[in-house]
């Protein structure tokens, strides 16, 4: 039972199917109500059955025969009425001779009713009760009446007409429209059928092309779903993979570093043991922000967009690293208006400003000069960096934003996973990064851009 009042398209198709039968029948009713009442109006059964009554009584001579032929007909007329049992009441059938003497009457109530009503001049004449004919002949003349019908009662009679056709249509317009829709969800059931199939972790694609055009964008939704899910199951595999060999090294240094302070024969070989052993914890230390980084940046929806002035977000994240700076004896420089407000993600833009600043003071050697530029019109606002160090050969470049990758040639030690970090922040903030050329004709460049927010 529970399962018979489960939502279902079938039933609520055959449901409307169902009321627009019902609207129907209500259109026709009124329709037919409309229409018996004008032709009742124009041409009402009373006047053709009193028409067709003085025309055959006209041609009897004798007063028991008219008499006799009148009772008789109006006997079997109210006897029809009776088993159609569709009008109300009886016809009330009045004949008078010459002199003005009733001679015959269906209804003597009715009759005195009838009495109190203004008499036809010739012809036929209606009440609000009933409708009526009168006709007059030389030896007699005669009066019909026929009661008009409730309205609530015209209406049952009409709908009544009606259920018998609308009941032979039904199964008709039915059946077609059961096998159309049931024919129609196959599909749907098809694919749910491969999708409940599959195991838990096949992301392979649906392979399923179905024939009517209203579905394929519901398959090609899937498909493309499980595109993404096929991607984003290759980056963290991959992402993990790297991972860990990039954790593995400081790790072992960290095990053995920590063996070898526990056998120094002296404080001098505690001490060098000492300072391998912090160089590993600050690697791993910072291995490990990076990739919780990577993966909040991998994993968080967009959050909102604000408008902050980002030459003083630059300016500040620049002199938190200004005593690196100074110990390395760089030159670091900004160009940048005083201020300059703009929509941005704030925690995706410091990211963006943060690791490249960091992959300068990595890369740059000591005395060495980066440059910092920041600018905004109507388009876009561009942040670059643009140094003089070793710079980054061109077989490299293809692969340089790419996770744990580093360029080759140089021993400075580091993750891989900053400018890969830059790129996540940047795609999130609506824009994109690229290799600029650096400064004084050496080293490199990373332009950022990103639009309006």
């Amino acid at each position: 039972m529970r399962r018979w009042w489960r939502p279902s398209l079938v039933r609520r198709v055959l449901a409307a199917l169902a009321m627009a039968f019902l609207l129907v029948w209500c259109m026709l009713l009124a329709y037919e109500y409309v229409q018996f009442g004008q032709e009742v109006e124009q041409h009402s059964g009373v006047q053709k059955i009193g028409a067709a009554l003085y025309a055959a009584l006209v041609k009897l001579d004798k007063p028991e025969q008219v008499k006799t032929a009148f009772a008789t007909t109006a006997i079997w007329l109210n006897m029809v009425r009776r088993e159609a049992n569709q009008l109300p009441d009886d016809l009330v059938f009045e004949l008078w001779d010459r002199e003005g003497r009733l001679v015959y009457s269906s209804s003597a109530a009715a009759s005195r009713a009838l009495a109190r009503l203004a008499p036809a001049a010739g012809g036929g004449t209606g009440s609000a009760a009933y409708w009526m004919y009168q006709r007059s002949a030389p030896d007699w003349s005669l009066r019909i009446a026929e009661p008009k019908p409730a309205r609530s009662a015209t209406l049952g009679g009409l709908g009544r007409g009606l259920i018998p056709y609308l009941l032979i249509s039904l199964p008709c317009v039915v059946l077609p429209l059961w096998l159309a829709v049931h024919q129609g969800l196959r599909p749907l059931r098809l694919l749910a059928e491969r999708i409940a199939a599959r195991q838990r972790d096949d992301l392979s694609p649906i392979g399923m092309d179905p024939k009517y055009s209203e579905l394929r964008p519901l398959v090609a939704a899937f498909e493309e779903l499980l595109a993404r899910l096929r991607s984003k199951a290759q980056r963290e595999r991959a992402f993990i993979q790297d991972a860990a060999h990039e954790l593995r090294t400081p790790m072992a240094v960290i095990s053995t570093q920590a063996h070898v302070i526990g056998r120094a024969a002296d404080a001098a070989e505690r001490q060098r043991a000492q300072d391998h052993l912090n160089l590993a914890i600050a690697r791993a230390s910072h291995l490990t922000r990076q990739l919780l980084e990577l993966a909040t940046l991998d994993e968080m929806e967009p959050s909102t967009f604000e408008t902050v002035d980002v030459a003083d977000v630059v300016r500040r994240l620049l002199a938190q690293q200004m005593p690196a700076v100074l110990a390395r004896r760089m030159d670091l420089e900004l160009d940048a208006p005083d201020t300059l407000n703009w929509s941005v993600e704030v925690a995706a833009f410091q990211s963006i400003v943060t690791n490249l600043l960091d992959n300068s003071l990595r890369y740059v050697p000591p005395g060495g000069c980066v440059l910092v530029c920041l600018r905004g019109d109507d388009t876009a606002l561009t942040l670059s960096f643009a140094d003089d160090g070793p710079g980054i050969p061109d077989d490299q470049r293809g692969h340089i934003f790419e996770r744990f990758r580093r360029g080759r040639g140089h021993e400075t030690p580091g993750s891989g996973l900053g400018l890969a970090i830059v790129r996540q922040a940047a795609a999130r903030a609506g824009g994109g990064v690229r290799i600029v050329p650096g400064l004084h004709g050496r080293g490199c460049g990373f332009e950022v851009r990103l639009r309006p927010g």
